[in-house]
């Protein structure tokens, strides 16, 4: 069974090219679904977070204040950092029982859909990788059409991720996504490539 590992910016499109696979047989896993839910339900993982920025990132209820965590956790670098650590290896876990899973149902193979891919270590998990960018302008129109936000706030979010060249160095397969047919001819291209190596193996 493949595991595909696809990476990139916000506004990038990483979901249409997820979707496109989905519909050849791939399962779709969202990296940031399972952050949230090992975040919300591991105990470990709370308490090691109240450890690292406050027992008052609790609420009365026992649950965790996202926001209060947040701005905590990315104050600077090093307390993303802090984060990151905490919830990684337990993301990790989860992902690898997620494939297993999978491994026995009808699926020709599973995505791992992941800004953190590669700082996760789950792009080890992958037998390739794809990186989805897109022009800055359309990203910008996309993250302001899905969240809502004015154009300044959309643009400190792209200043703030990594720029493509760190994503084109790691990643097997680069893919430009301005266009649904040209994103598709890609696709295929890519699944092409990789089913030809296969059979040269």
């Amino acid at each position: 069974m493949k595991i595909i590992g696809i990476t990139g910016q916000t506004g990038a499109g990483k979901s249409t090219v997820c979707q496109l696979l989905e519909k050849r047989g791939y399962y779709h896993l969202d990296a940031d679904e399972v952050a949230h839910e090992v975040v919300e339900n591991d105990a470990d993982v709370l308490a090691a977070l109240c450890d690292a920025f406050g027992n008052d990132i609790i609420k009365n209820d026992g649950s965790l204040s996202r926001p209060k965590l947040a701005a905590r956790a990315f104050r600077n670098k090093q307390t993303a950092e802090k984060l990151d650590g905490i919830c990684y290896p337990a993301v990790i876990k989860k992902i690898k029982r997620i494939i297993k899973q999978k491994a026995k149902q009808n699926f020709n193979g599973v995505l791992i859909d992941a800004i953190g891919l590669y700082e996760s270590g789950a792009d080890k998990l992958c037998d390739f990788t794809v990186f989805v960018t897109a022009d800055r302008e359309k990203r910008l129109e996309r993250i302001i059409t899905r969240d809502g936000i004015t154009r300044a706030a959309a643009e400190k979010r792209i200043d703030a991720q990594k720029d493509d060249a760190y994503y084109k160095q790691k990643a097997d397969y680069t893919v430009k996504n301005n266009s649904l047919k040209t994103l598709e001819k890609k696709i295929s291209e890519i699944l092409d490539n990789e089913q030809a190596k296969k059979e040269k193996k």
